[in-house]
C-alpha cells in the first residue's frame, strides 16, 4: 500500500522509516513525503492512482493540511480517490468537524500512537 505522508517537518520522514522498518521491508507500506501541501498535489498528478492513502499533518505554511483535503476530495484527480487520515496537535472540536466534513476518513492527534496508526493501516491494506 503505498502512503503519502504530507509534513512541514523534516524528522516525520526519519520518524516513520524507523517506525514502519519491518513493514517497508517486507513491502507491506510503501511511504513517500511531501512537505507542503502543493508539493503533495504536485506529486499527486505526477504519481495517479498510485497512493492509496494520505497522512497529512493540518498544520502547514503555504497551504495546510485542511486546504490539501478539499483539493484532494473536489479537485477531478484520477480514480480512486484516496483515503485522507489528518493529523494534528490540535485536537480540538472545530477542527475534528471540519476535517470530517471536508472529507477526512480519518482523524488523529500528535503525538502520534504509532502502534494504534500501524494497526488502522493494515486495516485499511487487507480491505
Amino acid at each position: 500500500m503505498k502512503i503519502l505522508v504530507v509534513d512541514d517537518e523534516p524528522d516525520v520522514r526519519l520518524l516513520f522509516e524507523q517506525r514502519f522498518r519491518r513493514e517497508i521491508r517486507s513491502g507491506e507500506f510503501e511511504f513517500s513525503f511531501s512537505y507542503s501541501g502543493e508539493e503533495a498535489l504536485t506529486f499527486l498528478r505526477d504519481h495517479p492512482s498510485e497512493v492509496v492513502l494520505i497522512l497529512s499533518d493540518i498544520n502547514m505554511p503555504g497551504m495546510s493540511g485542511l486546504e490539501l483535503l478539499r483539493h484532494v476530495k473536489t479537485d477531478p484527480l484520477p480514480p480512486p480517490p484516496p483515503l485522507v487520515m489528518m493529523l494534528t496537535a490540535y485536537g480540538d472540536t472545530a477542527t475534528h468537524d471540519q476535517a470530517m466534513q471536508l472529507g477526512a476518513n480519518d482523524f488523529l492527534i500528535k503525538p502520534v500512537d504509532f502502534a494504534a496508526l500501524k494497526q488502522k493501516l493494515q486495516t485499511i491494506a487487507t480491505t
